[in-house]
């Protein structure tokens, strides 16, 4: 029996540590911040660009739909009709709803939609957060040994580097580990055991079963068309993410190499891991504000772009999100519940 007042209270906890955490870096932010050289700064933006942004960043959602799609093969062809919808919803409750319960939300509103079990899509939405990472890192360190950060900064680009090999070292690992662990589920189960001997037998008895449930619900198609399709939309779906930083940078006058906007984007990748209030409010703006000062921008117009910025992937989903979620006649205290109880 679940108890739900407890799970409840966790909630909150995390909801308010997530509040204090967005007032600290929003505080740290614009307490320097002169308003009058900040709005001058909003005033002369050119918004063309801003509209660019926000059609790239609901493209890039239009082509999860379609890697979700062929995640999800094996076990059902899901028109992008029904997953289209289920992505945006599930950003939409990413943005409002606290401890990540977007996630379990798309999960959930995908399931009731197409008569799946929520742990079987949930499933293939720790794949689909897998090709992300994968993704970011590879990105990552691209960027890194092509940008040139600006002179003083070589210790800062040299510990990026180093931090970033070891990371995607270390992701590489993961991935490797789920391949052998879905391909030779026993043998590796028994390895791992072996490895948990130095620690307490209850953490064994924990991790074991919980790796063999997990991986059991995972299926990935063989087909070479179908990986070849997720491997391919993994890297539009961040194309399209990076392009809205470009097009704000050029909304505001500032011409940077898109080595620059990839950068930025990392940088906001690992701010949205920071626990922090609905929407990643204060880590993702304080986060775009760091990346932007290395380049030299002023610190007004670098709030503003930051503002801008999150402005344009956070509104355009909520009010797409409430509208999917009125036509799929769902209702968004139903959705939030369901969402806590798919994800405890």
């Amino acid at each position: 029996m679940v108890d739900w007042n407890l799970v409840r209270t966790k909630i909150d906890l995390k909801f308010w540590f997530g509040i204090a955490i967005s007032l600290f870096f929003m505080v740290l932010l614009f307490r320097k911040i002169d308003f009058n050289s900040l709005w001058s700064a909003l005033v002369r933006v050119d918004y063309r660009y801003i509209l660019l942004a926000v059609v790239c960043t609901f493209v890039s959602y239009f082509l999860r739909a379609i890697r979700w799609h062929y995640l999800l093969i094996p076990e059902k062809r899901i028109p992008l009709s029904s997953l289209y919808p289920a992505t945006i919803i599930g950003y939409m409750a990413n943005n409002l709803l606290p401890a990540r319960l977007g996630e379990f939300v798309r999960a959930f509103v995908l399931a009731q939609q197409e008569g799946l079990q929520t742990p079987t899509v949930f499933a293939s939405l720790v794949i689909d957060r897998l090709f992300d990472g994968f993704t970011v890192m590879l990105i990552l360190l691209f960027t890194l040994f092509t940008l040139r950060l600006p002179q003083g900064m070589s210790e800062a680009e040299t510990v990026l580097r180093t931090g970033g090999v070891v990371t995607f070292i270390l992701y590489a690992g993961v991935v490797v580990f789920l391949f052998v662990l879905k391909h030779q589920t026993i043998r590796t189960l028994a390895w791992t055991g072996v490895l948990l001997k130095p620690f307490p037998q209850q953490l064994s008895n924990r991790i074991i079963p919980l790796l063999g449930s997990f991986i059991g619900g995972i299926r990935i198609s063989s087909n070479g068309g179908h990986l070849a399709a997720i491997l391919v939309s993994s890297i539009a779906v961040w194309l399209f993410c990076v392009i809205p930083v470009d097009m704000v940078l050029q909304g505001f006058g500032i011409h940077l190499p898109i080595t620059a906007s990839m950068f930025i984007l990392v940088l906001l990748v690992f701010a949205v891991m920071v626990p922090a209030s609905p929407g990643f409010i204060g880590t993702y703006h304080y986060a775009c504000f760091r990346g932007l000062s290395a380049f030299g921008i002023p610190e007004s117009t670098a709030v503003s772009i930051a503002l801008v910025l999150h402005g344009t992937a956070f509104f355009p989903v909520i009010i797409a999100g409430f509208y999917y979620l009125w036509q799929s006649k769902m209702s968004f205290k139903g959705l939030r519940s369901a969402g806590s109880r798919v994800g405890n």
